[in-house]
């Protein structure tokens, strides 16, 4: 291995109700928990949004397609874990096939609206409301970015208290142990996924806190009188957010660089509320959708060599 350099196995995934899904490369395999206990694992491809673009492999270009593309797939695999504790799914099979892709877009489309309202809207409305007792332009755009971040740690408290959150977040830290499972040399089996860390440098919890710091440099440049100009302008730069936040994401998960690494500790300590410690039965659930997509065993013997 490379000096400044990590172990980086390239497979990545999210947490599903009572699953895993992992993603290596265009295919990804979605592992669920049944209520009878029995784990049931599917397999699909998804190439994502203008698949050949050559926007996808220009720097600070591409996080904006990624951002893309973990929603729509996102939507797409938790629907499908939804599925199998949906007691009216098999009655409707037939009506269900036809009305999917268009409800799933106006899902898709409700929650950005929303995430848009609550995250950029809601804090910007809030720190206008101190303008007239802070005058300096600098500190009002501190003061709306910290606002910002502290709507989003209260919101992600907030949902905690909900009990499938709780285990959805769990899931969430079985992705993780697995991945650094492999990642560190060890065998994936339980006991190791165990004692692996939950945290992960690539993680879209780290992604999102820093889309809020980039969000608070840029805005800084952002000088127009117009209250609504301002909003406009805010939700604008939303793709030159997600490509620059994309990119630190990505050097903090392939680079041992000690500055790179201080970079990435935000993100890792805001995933102490965005996982939870998952319980050996998730972890056989992670593991099944590892082995379902990715030969762990041949990327070891080839980074970890005797």
């Amino acid at each position: 291995m490379k000096e400044n350099t990590q172990h980086y196995c390239g497979i990545g995934g999210q947490a599903v109700l009572e699953g895993v899904m992992m993603k290596n490369g265009d295919r990804y395999a979605v592992a669920v928990r049944r209520e009878n206990g029995e784990i049931v694992t599917s397999f699909d491809e998804y190439r994502g949004v203008w698949p050949d673009s050559p926007l996808r492999k220009i720097p600070f270009c591409r996080g904006f397609l990624v951002l893309l593309d973990s929603l729509i797939l996102g939507l797409k695999v938790t629907d499908y874990s939804a599925e199998f504790y949906d007691e009216e799914e098999a009655d409707a099979e037939g009506e269900k096939k036809s009305s999917d892709s268009f409800l799933n877009a106006a899902v898709m489309v409700a929650a950005v609206a929303l995430s848009v309202g609550i995250f950029i809207v809601l804090p910007y409305f809030l720190a206008s409301l101190l303008s007239g007792l802070i005058g300096n332009e600098n500190l009002l755009v501190l003061l709306e970015g910290i606002l910002r971040i502290v709507i989003f740690i209260l919101y992600i408290v907030g949902i905690t208290a909900m009990r499938d959150i709780r285990r959805l977040f769990q899931y969430h830290g079985a992705e993780h142990k697995c991945i650094n499972c492999i990642e560190s040399g060890l065998p994936l089996t339980v006991e190791n996924a165990r004692k692996s860390s939950r945290l992960h440098k690539r993680c879209g919890s780290s992604f999102t806190l820093f889309v809020m710091l980039v969000s608070m440099v840029l805005f800084f440049f952002i000088r127009v009188d117009s209250h609504v100009l301002r909003v406009v302008l805010r939700i604008l730069l939303i793709p030159v957010i997600s490509g620059i936040s994309y990119e630190i994401i990505r050097l903090s998960g392939r680079s041992s660089n000690p500055l790179v690494q201080l970079i990435a500790k935000p993100g890792l300590w805001m995933q102490y509320l965005t996982t939870r410690e998952p319980d050996d039965s998730m972890l056989e659930v992670g593991i099944a959708s590892v082995n379902a997509i990715f030969d762990w065993k041949a990327y070891q013997e080839k980074e970890f060599p005797a």
